[in-house]
C-alpha cells in the first residue's frame, strides 16, 4: 500500500531520523554520513576547499522533515570552516542565511542541536563571525534548540578561550570532532562515562591547541554530549581512557585492568596529528586494538577526545559499527605516523595520482580475529593533510570457520 505524501514527514518523525548537516567534507566531519545513523545533504554539495553549495543545503534541509537535527552554523553561513575565516560577507547577510535552521523547527518541531566555530587567531574575518555568534544569543533560550560554540586551534596566548568565555552559551576547545558530539548528544543523551588519566597530573595539564587544563576540556566536552560523569565503582557505560605518551607500558597495564570490566573508548592526546607508535606497538602486539570501544589519534586533543567519546558512545552495543569506526582509526593513525609524511615527502600539491601508491606501505593490521585490507588512498582535497581509506576486513588464518 502506498501511504500519502502528507504522512511522510510524520513516518519520519516517528522513526526518529536525524539529520547532519556536517561543517565540510574531510573526514571528520562528513565521515558520520557513512555510519548509517543519520540523513545527510547530497554528496555533491560539498565541493571541498571550494566550500558548500549554500543553495542545495539549505533546499535539504527544508525539504527533509526528521525528529532531530545538528548542523553546523558555519557551513550555512559561509559555505565551511575555511570560507569562516575569510569569506567576505556581512554579519547580518550571515544571519539570513542561518535562517531556514528556524524554518525547519517551526515545520518539522524536531530537536535542533548546532555548532558555530570561534575563528582561530589567523582569520581575517574573526571580528564578523563573533558579532553573528554574539547575535544568536537569543536562539539559544529557545526551547528545544541547543547552541554551542567550539574554539578552532587556540595556540599560546590566542583571544578565541577568552572570546568563547564572553558568550552566553556552552563553549569548548574542538571543532572538527564538533558533529560527532553533537550526534552523541542527540542520539544518546544522558550516557555514563567514567574519564581516566594516564596519571593523576595529567588532569591539570594545559594541552596544546586548547587554552585550559585538560580536566576542564572533559568536563565541557562530557556537558556537550550531555554525558553524566560517573566514578569507575558506579559502573559507566563506557571509560573514556586519556592517554599522554607518559608511559605506554603503564598504559597498557592500566586497559589490561580495565577492558574486561568496562567498555573502554581510547584518546591518545600526546601529540597533534599524531599518536604514540609505541602504545599502538603494544595494543596491537597484545590483541587489544581490536577489543577498545573506539579510538581516536587524528587531530589536537580535544578532536581527539570528543572523536572517541562519540564514537564510543554512538557504537556501544553494535559490534560491526564499532569495527568499522576502529578501523577507520588505525587508518588515521597510521596516516599521521607514515602515510602523511611519506606523501609530503615525494609530492607537491594539488597532489597527482601518483600519491596513492603510499597504500603500498601498509603493514599487517590485526582487528579482532579478522585483517584490515588497504585497497587504496583518496585525497577529498588532493592534498595530504587528509585521506580517505578504501578498505576491508578478511578473516585471518584459522578464523575462516568463525565467520
Amino acid at each position: 500500500m502506498r501511504l500519502p505524501l502528507f504522512l511522510f514527514p510524520f513516518l519520519a518523525l516517528a522513526l526518529g531520523q536525524t539529520l547532519y548537516l556536517p561543517l565540510d567534507d574531510r573526514p571528520p566531519n562528513l565521515g558520520p554520513c557513512t555510519w548509517g545513523l543519520a540523513l545527510c545533504p547530497p554528496r555533491a554539495a560539498y565541493r571541498g576547499p571550494e566550500g558548500a553549495d549554500l543553495g542545495a543545503l539549505r533546499a535539504w534541509l527544508l525539504a527533509t522533515p526528521g525528529r532531530r537535527l545538528v548542523a553546523s552554523l558555519d557551513a550555512l553561513a559561509y559555505g565551511g570552516l575555511l570560507q569562516s575565516r575569510h569569506l567576505p560577507l556581512a554579519p547580518e547577510d550571515a544571519l539570513a542565511r542561518l535562517g531556514p535552521i528556524l524554518s525547519w523547527k517551526v515545520r518539522y518541531g524536531g530537536e535542533v542541536h548546532l555548532f558555530g566555530v570561534v575563528p582561530r587567531w589567523d582569520a581575517t574575518r574573526r571580528e564578523r563571525n563573533l558579532r553573528v555568534l554574539e547575535a544568536l544569543a537569543s536562539w539559544s533560550e529557545l526551547p528545544g534548540i541547543y547552541l554551542e560554540a567550539v574554539w578552532d586551534d587556540a595556540i599560546r596566548d590566542s583571544p578565541a578561550p577568552r572570546e568563547a568565555a564572553a558568550l552566553p552559551y556552552p563553549s569548548r576547545p574542538g571543532a572538527d570532532e564538533a558533529g560527532q558530539v553533537l550526534l552523541l548528544r542527540a542520539q544518546r543523551p544522558g550516557l555514563r562515562v567514567a574519564v581516566v588519566y594516564e596519571t593523576p597530573a595529567l588532569a591539570q595539564q594545559v594541552t596544546p591547541y586548547e587554552g585550559l587544563p585538560l580536566e576542564e576540556t572533559v568536563a565541557r566536552l562530557l556537558s556537550s554530549a550531555a554525558a553524566r560523569p560517573v566514578a569507575l565503582e558506579e559502573g559507566p557505560d563506557l571509560v573514556l581512557y586519556v592517554y599522554a605518551g607518559r608511559n605506554p607500558r603503564q598504559a597498557v597495564l592500566d586497559l589490561l585492568r580495565l577492558m574486561p570490566r568496562h567498555p573502554v573508548a581510547l584518546a591518545d592526546v600526546s601529540r597533534v596529528n599524531r599518536g604514540d607508535p609505541r602504545l599502538v606497538a603494544y595494543l596491537q602486539g597484545l590483541g587489544l586494538y581490536g577489543r577498545l570501544l573506539a579510538y581516536a589519534a587524528w587531530g589536537t586533543p580535544g578532536n581527539n577526545l570528543g572523536s572517541a567519546l562519540a564514537q564510543g558512545g554512538l557504537f556501544l552495543g553494535d559490534g560491526e559499527g564499532r569495527l568499522s569506526r576502529l578501523g577507520e582509526a588505525y587508518f588515521h593513525y597510521w596516516w599521521g605516523e607514515v602515510g602523511r609524511p611519506w606523501v609530503r615527502a615525494r609530492f607537491s600539491e594539488p597532489l597527482p595520482e601518483a600519491a596513492q601508491e603510499v597504500a603500498a606501505l601498509w603493514p599487517r593490521v590485526a582487528l579482532d580475529g579478522r585483517r584490515m585490507v588497504l585497497l587504496g588512498v583518496e585525497y577529498p582535497w588532493r592534498r595530504s593533510f587528509e585521506a580517505w581509506p578504501e578498505w576491508d576486513l578478511v578473516p585471518l588464518p584459522g578464523t575462516e570457520q568463525l565467520e
